[in-house]
């Protein structure tokens, strides 16, 4: 099922505006992949979670001073070719949505899943990613790679 692009188009727009790149077919999910450093693709979604808790922790978390090279997102039940393919490189995890993972040079290495995201607040998730990227995207962590 697709969602019409009314209905997803101000819930786009709510991570769009921080500056995060939109995905919208497999082949821009794989330029994405392979571009060098690190990558945290948020898969977007129409639920309340995503709306109350994922989008606005992910918000708080791009306030910090250690974030990925690039952010980019894709939309679950609208753009469902660039959501398979994102979720592709999110190995040894189930599909869910909201989700965020995180790559360093096409490589996954972590991943916050629904079942992570449900039970939390924005600024839990918030504290999460931003520990994710202290860990896996400081200078330190990538030249540790």
């Amino acid at each position: 099922m697709r969602y019409p692009e009314p209905f997803v188009a101000p819930m786009r727009a709510e991570l769009t505006r921080l500056g995060v790149e939109e995905l919208r077919t497999p082949a821009e999910v794989d330029a994405a992949v392979a571009t060098p450093g690190t990558l945290m693709i948020v898969v977007n979604s129409i639920c309340g979670c995503a709306a109350g808790k994922a989008r606005p922790g992910v918000a708080m978390a791009l306030e910090h001073s250690v974030r990925p090279d690039r952010v980019a997102t894709v939309f679950a039940g609208a753009d469902v070719e660039a959501t398979d393919r994102a979720r592709g490189y999110f190995t040894g995890y189930p599909p869910s949505s909201p989700s965020i993972g995180l790559l360093r040079d096409g490589q996954f290495l972590w991943m916050l899943e629904r079942r992570q995201i449900e039970n939390q607040g924005p600024a839990q998730i918030a504290a999460l990613l931003t520990s994710a990227f202290d860990e896996f995207c400081a200078a330190e962590a990538k030249t540790k790679a």
